[in-house]
C-alpha cells in the first residue's frame, strides 16, 4: 500500500503490529453505517461505528457499538465512571479527535481517549471499524484492537 494511503489508525496498527485488512468504498460524504455494511457485504453485528461523547468531568470517550444499535446514554456514562454523557456535536468531532464524521476511529486519535467497546464484539474473532477516513474500514481482531489502546468490554446499547 502506497505511504499516502495511510491513516493514523493504520500506522497505530502496523506500529502495534497488529494484522488488518483494509475495505475501501466509494463515498463522497459522510453516509450511515448500516449502508456502508451493506455496501461491503459486511454483517451489520460485525461492523461497529465509533461515537465519541464527553462527561460532565469534561473528559471525552470512545464508545464503539455495531452499526445498527443505539448506545444507551445511561450504561455508556456508568461504563467510564461519569455521572452523564453527551455526544460531541458534529462541529466539535474534527477539533477534538482530528478525524472527520464518518472516519472517526479509536485508533490515531490526537489523545487517546478512554475506550469502551459495546460487549458483543468479545465474541467476534475479527469485526470492522473505521479506518480514518470516509471510505475507508478495517477489519481487525476486537480482542487485539481493545488490548492495545487499553479499552474494555462493557454492554453500552439500548
Amino acid at each position: 500500500m502506497a505511504k499516502e494511503l495511510k491513516t493514523n489508525a493504520m500506522r497505530f496498527l502496523d506500529k502495534s503490529k497488529i494484522e488488518y485488512k483494509i475495505n475501501i468504498y466509494e463515498c463522497d460524504e459522510f453516509i450511515d453505517g448500516v449502508t456502508v455494511a451493506n455496501k461491503l457485504d459486511q454483517p451489520p453485528e460485525e461492523t461497529f461505528k465509533t461515537l465519541v461523547a464527553q462527561g460532565k468531568s469534561g473528559s471525552y470517550y470512545c464508545f464503539l457499538l455495531p452499526v445498527a444499535l443505539e448506545l444507551d446514554m445511561k450504561k455508556a456514562a456508568k461504563s467510564v465512571g461519569e455521572k452523564s454523557v453527551e455526544l460531541l456535536h458534529v462541529k466539535d468531532i474534527t477539533k477534538v479527535t482530528g478525524y472527520v464524521r464518518g472516519g472517526c476511529t479509536p485508533i490515531g486519535m490526537k489523545k487517546q481517549f478512554m475506550t469502551v467497546v459495546h460487549s458483543s464484539a468479545e465474541k467476534l474473532s475479527l469485526f470492522y471499524i473505521s479506518g480514518g477516513r470516509i471510505g475507508t474500514q478495517i477489519q481487525l481482531s476486537p480482542i487485539q484492537l481493545v488490548k492495545a489502546i487499553r479499552g474494555k468490554f462493557e454492554d453500552i446499547v439500548l
